[in-house]
C-alpha cells in the first residue's frame, strides 16, 4: 500500500462505547477518519443472530456446556455469558494475559466492543466525584470539574436517549431524560420504609441508555422504543438500547467520511522525534499477519482501559523509551476498579399483587446514590458506595404426583414470596501498586508482549463492604423485611468490568498523563477518552462519563486543528 492511501486526518483506536463517540464526532466535523478494531465486524441487526431466538430453538437451551466453562473458567464467569451471547465475548485462550493476582479481564473484541454487552446504566458525575481526590487525599486532582463536562453530558444525553427521572440529588445530577421506568411494588415498599427512618439516603428508579419515547434524532438513527424484552445481550435489532453497531457508527458512515478497518491489531503508536508528536501507528492484520502503518494528525486511543495502556506502554521510542508520553513515570499504575463483591438479600411476605410495567423492566430496578462520607468523613474507610436494587417474585412447582396431573402442575408454577436484593458497586481508592506492565520475553499471537496485571483488593474495601452489610442489613430490617442474610464474594477484580485508570488525566505533567482536555502532556496530539484516562472511579457507572470527555475532547482537538496548534 502506498503511503498516500494510508493518510487520514485523524485514526481512532477501538471502536466500543467511546471510540464510536470519537468516529461520530470527529466524522461529523469533516474530519476523515480511520477507525481500527482489532476484532470482526458486526453489523446491526445482521449480526446478532440469536436476537430473535425462543429458548428452545438453542441447543442446551441457553446454557453453555461444561466443556465450554472449563476451557474459559474465566469469562465464564460473567453473567451474560450464556449461550445466546457467548459469541461476543473474547475467549480465555484466544487471547491471554498474564496475573501476578487473580484478574478476570472480560473482553469483547469485535466492532461495537462490550457496548453491546454493557448493563447500559447511566448516571452523571457530580462535583462530590471530581472533588474526591483532592479533598480525601488520594490520587491527584481532577483537572476538571462538573461545570467543565456538564454540557458534554447535555450532548451525549440527547443522542443516545437515557430513561431517568428528574429526581433533583445533589450527588446524582440530573440530566435530559425520556420518562423513567417505574419501580415495582416491592421496590416501591422498600423506598417508602426505608426513607421514614433514612431521610438523607434515596432509592430512585434506575437510570438507564434504554429509549422510552424515542424523539426524531433516535428515528433519525433508526431506532424505535425499547420493548422491555430484557434480551439486551443478544443485540437488539429495534436499537431500543444504545449501542455503536446501533448509532454512533451508522451514523459516522452516513457522513462519508469514516473508514472502518476491522481485524486490525493496533501494535503501537508512532512518534516522530522532528515533529515531536505521534505521526501515525503500527497495526498488524489479524488475519494476514501482515504489518502495515497508517498516518494521521491526530489519534484517539480507545482501545478500553487496559489495552489501551498497553498500546502506550508498547510504543516506544528514543525519546520513550518506557512508553508513549510516559516522562511522569506514572503509565500503567493507579489502575482502579469497582467494588462488586458484596450483596445483602432480605424477603417480603406480605401481599403486593400487582404490576406497575407491561412487560420486564430494561433498567433493572432501583438504584441508590452514594451516601457514605458524603458531605464530610465519618467512617473508617474512605469515599462510598451507590447499590443496584431489585425486588423478585419466587415461584415454585409442585413436582409431585404423576401423569396429568403432575404435566398440569409443572405447567402452571405458583407463585411464592417476594424477595430484595442489594449490590454494592464501591469506589476503589487508586493505588501506584495497582498496576500493568509488558512482559517482553512473552508474546501474543502478532508479536505483541503480553500484559501482565497486577491489581488487588485492600483494607478500605474490607471495610466497606462490612459497612454495606450493616447499613443495608438495617434498612431491610426498618422496612419490613426477614430473613436478612448477606454474602461476601471476594471475586477477582476485574469481573465488574469497570478497569479504569493508568493512563491518568490530572494538572501537573510530573504526575499525570493527560491534561483537561486528553491530550498526552507530552504528545499533544495523542488523546485519550476511554477508561484509562480516569483519575477516580467514584461509583457511578462509567460509560456516560467516557462519552462526554470524548465529544468534548474531539470538540477541542478540532478546534486546535483549525488554530494550527496540532
Amino acid at each position: 500500500m502506498k503511503i498516500k492511501d494510508n493518510v487520514y486526518d485523524a485514526i481512532v483506536i477501538g471502536s466500543g462505547i467511546s471510540g464510536g463517540w470519537a468516529a461520530k464526532e470527529l466524522t461529523e466535523k469533516g474530519l476523515k477518519t480511520l477507525l481500527l478494531e482489532r476484532g470482526r465486524d458486526v453489523k446491526h441487526v445482521k449480526d446478532y443472530p440469536t436476537t430473535n431466538k425462543y429458548p428452545y430453538e438453542f441447543e442446551h437451551r441457553l446454557e453453555v456446556t461444561q466443556k465450554l466453562r472449563e476451557e474459559n473458567p474465566i469469562v465464564s464467569k460473567c453473567y451474560a455469558f450464556n449461550e445466546d451471547a457467548e459469541h461476543f465475548f473474547v475467549k480465555d485462550k484466544e487471547h491471554p494475559y498474564k496475573q501476578e493476582k487473580p484478574f478476570d479481564w472480560i473482553r469483547g473484541y469485535q466492532v461495537g466492543g462490550k457496548s453491546l454487552l454493557w448493563a447500559r446504566q447511566t448516571q452523571r458525575w457530580s462535583d462530590f466525584d471530581f472533588e474526591g481526590p483532592l479533598r480525601d487525599g488520594f490520587a491527584v486532582d481532577w483537572p476538571i470539574r462538573y461545570q467543565d463536562i456538564a454540557p458534554w453530558y447535555d450532548h451525549v444525553e440527547q443522542f443516545v436517549g437515557i430513561a431517568g427521572n428528574k429526581d433533583g440529588l445533589a450527588s446524582l445530577p440530573d440530566g435530559i431524560f425520556q420518562p423513567g421506568f417505574p419501580l415495582n411494588a416491592v421496590e416501591d415498599y422498600f423506598k417508602a420504609g426505608m426513607k421514614k427512618h433514612f431521610p438523607d439516603r434515596h432509592m430512585i428508579s434506575a437510570r438507564c441508555a434504554h429509549l422510552s419515547d424515542p424523539q426524531q434524532v433516535h428515528i433519525d438513527q433508526g431506532r424505535v422504543k425499547c420493548q422491555h424484552r430484557t434480551l439486551c445481550q443478544r443485540g437488539c435489532p429495534f436499537g431500543g438500547y444504545f449501542s455503536s453497531n446501533s448509532s454512533t457508527l451508522p451514523w459516522a458512515e452516513r457522513t462519508g467520511n469514516l473508514t472502518l478497518r476491522p481485524f486490525s491489531v493496533v501494535e503501537s503508536i508512532i512518534y516522530d522525534d522532528a515533529t515531536q508528536k505521534a505521526k501515525g501507528v503500527r497495526v498488524v492484520d489479524t488475519q494476514t499477519k501482515e504489518s502495515m502503518e497508517f498516518y494521521a494528525k491526530i489519534i484517539f486511543v480507545n482501545a478500553a482501559a487496559i489495552n489501551t495502556n498497553l498500546i502506550l506502554l508498547n510504543s516506544t521510542s528514543a525519546r520513550f523509551p518506557n512508553g508513549l508520553g510516559n516522562d511522569s513515570g506514572v503509565l500503567g499504575q493507579y489502575v482502579a476498579f469497582h467494588n462488586y463483591s458484596t450483596k445483602v438479600y432480605a424477603d417480603y411476605d406480605g401481599d403486593l399483587n400487582r404490576y406497575k410495567i407491561d412487560g420486564r423492566n430494561p433498567a433493572g430496578g432501583g438504584y441508590m446514590p452514594r451516601f457514605r462520607n458524603l458531605y464530610q468523613q465519618e467512617t473508617d474507610f474512605l469515599r462510598g458506595y451507590a447499590t443496584g436494587l431489585w425486588a423478585m417474585r419466587s415461584s415454585y412447582q409442585d413436582t409431585s404426583g404423576y401423569g396429568a396431573d403432575l404435566r398440569d402442575n409443572i405447567a402452571n408454577p405458583k407463585l411464592g414470596h417476594w424477595w430484595m436484593g442489594a449490590q454494592m458497586m464501591g469506589e476503589t481508592i487508586p493505588k501506584a501498586g495497582n498496576r500493568v506492565y509488558l512482559d517482553k520475553n512473552d508474546k501474543d499471537a502478532w508479536g505483541i508482549p503480553l500484559l501482565t496485571i497486577d491489581v488487588d483488593y485492600d483494607d478500605n474495601d474490607d471495610k466497606m463492604s462490612k459497612d454495606f452489610v450493616e447499613q443495608f442489613s438495617l434498612m431491610f430490617e426498618k422496612a419490613g423485611f426477614h430473613n436478612i442474610h448477606s454474602a461476601i464474594d471476594k471475586q477477582p477484580p476485574g469481573l465488574d468490568i469497570h478497569e479504569m485508570g493508568g493512563v491518568r488525566m490530572g494538572r501537573d505533567p510530573k504526575t499525570s498523563m493527560l491534561n483537561e482536555f486528553n491530550q498526552l502532556h507530552a504528545c499533544k496530539n495523542v488523546f485519550v477518552t476511554d477508561g484509562a484516562c480516569m483519575t477516580s472511579t467514584s461509583t457511578q457507572n462509567p460509560s456516560l462519563t467516557y462519552m462526554a470527555l470524548t465529544a468534548r475532547a474531539v470538540a477541542h482537538a478540532v478546534e486546535a486543528l483549525k488554530k494550527g496548534d496540532l
